[in-house]
C-alpha cells in the first residue's frame, strides 16, 4: 500500500509540474525515479496515464480524471497523518505557499526568518506565480493574494502592510532630458516601462487625487513579464530609459538612494494589503496553523 501511494504521489507531482524534471526539483525525487513510478502505475492499472514527447508531458483523458480524483484524496491522507502533530511539542512538516512576486519581494522577507526560527521543524516552500491559482490543485496549503484576486469560499487573514501604494518614478537623467510630468495624462508623451501578465493582459496605470481617478495606457520602449522580470524594468528606469509605475516598496531603495526621483506623488494610489487565504472546509495542517497564529500575533 505504501509503494502504491508513493507511485500515485509521483504521478500527481509530474502532472502538477508538467514534466519529470520540474517535478523532480519540487519533490526531491530524481526524474528517472518519477518516470519509473509512473510506469509501474500504468502497468498496474493497464492504461496509459501520460502522453510523453521530447518537449512536454501531459495527462491522457484517463490520467486527467485520475489526477482530479487523487488531488483531494491525497490531501485527506496528508491531513490524517498530520493529526499526530497535535501530540508533538512543536509542529513539524512542510508548509507550501503560493504567492505573487510582489509578496515574495515585499511582504514575506521580514516574516520568513522569524517564523522559521520560532518553528525550526517546519520547512517552508514558496511558489511564485502572479496569475489566478487554485491553491489546492497546485499542491499548496495556502496562497497570498490581494482581495480582488481571492478565491471564493476561502478564509482570509491579513498579512503584511495593510496599506500600500503604487509609486511613479524616473531617473534624474531622464527627467533632465525629457521634463517632469505634472499630470498623469502627461505620461502619454513620455517613455513608460510596462509590465504584462502571462495571460497577455497589460495592467492600466491608475492614479487618484481628491476623488479623481485617472487611468492611462502609455507606450514605451520596454515591456516585461509582470512579477518575474520587474527588476529588469526597474534597472532600465534607473539607467534612464523611461518612467516606471510600481509598488512603492519595490522602488523605495532607489528612491532613498536618489537613483530614482518620485513624480506625480500627490496622485499615487493607495490600496489594501494582501491576505493569506486557505480553504475552510478541511483540516488545517499543523504547519499552516502555526503560520496563521504567527502572523495574527
Amino acid at each position: 500500500m505504501a509503494a502504491e501511494l508513493d507511485d500515485l504521489s509521483a504521478f500527481v507531482a509530474v502532472v502538477r509540474a508538467g514534466g519529470f524534471r520540474d517535478a523532480a526539483r519540487a519533490s526531491r525525487i530524481s526524474a528517472s525515479g518519477l518516470s519509473e513510478a509512473v510506469r509501474r502505475l500504468e502497468a498496474r492499472l493497464g492504461v496509459r496515464l501520460l502522453n510523453r514527447t521530447t518537449r512536454s508531458v501531459a495527462p491522457t483523458e484517463a490520467g486527467q480524471r485520475l489526477f482530479e480524483r487523487l488531488v483531494p484524496a491525497l490531501g485527506e491522507v496528508e491531513a490524517a497523518l498530520d493529526v499526530v502533530n497535535a501530540f508533538r511539542d512543536r509542529p513539524a512538516g512542510t508548509l507550501r505557499l503560493n504567492v505573487p512576486a510582489s509578496v515574495s519581494n515585499l511582504v514575506l522577507p521580514p516574516i520568513v526568518a522569524p517564523f522559521l526560527k520560532a518553528y525550526p521543524e517546519i520547512r517552508l516552500e514558496v511558489t511564485v506565480e502572479d496569475g489566478f491559482v487554485d491553491v489546492l490543485a497546485a499542491g499548496c496549503d495556502a496562497g497570498i493574494r490581494y482581495d480582488e484576486r481571492l478565491e471564493q469560499d476561502m478564509i482570509a487573514v491579513p498579512i503584511g502592510p495593510r496599506i500600500q501604494r503604487f509609486a511613479t518614478a524616473a531617473s534624474p537623467a531622464y527627467l533632465a532630458a525629457h521634463g517632469r510630468p505634472e499630470h498623469p495624462r502627461d505620461l502619454l508623451d513620455h517613455a513608460c516601462l510596462r509590465g504584462r501578465f502571462t495571460s497577455g493582459a497589460m495592467p492600466i496605470w491608475e492614479f487618484e487625487r481628491a476623488g479623481e481617478v485617472v487611468r492611462i495606457d502609455p507606450g514605451g520602449p520596454l515591456i516585461v513579464q509582470a512579477g518575474a522580470a520587474v527588476d529588469l524594468a526597474v534597472r532600465a528606469s534607473v539607467d534612464g530609459l523611461g518612467i516606471i509605475h510600481l509598488f512603492e516598496g519595490w522602488l523605495k531603495p532607489h528612491l532613498d538612494s536618489g537613483a530614482l526621483e518620485p513624480i506625480l506623488e500627490p496622485w499615487w494610489q493607495e490600496f489594501s494589503g494582501p491576505f493569506l487565504y486557505y480553504p475552510g472546509r478541511r483540516h488545517l495542517p499543523a504547519p499552516l496553523r502555526a503560520f496563521v497564529d504567527f502572523i495574527r500575533a
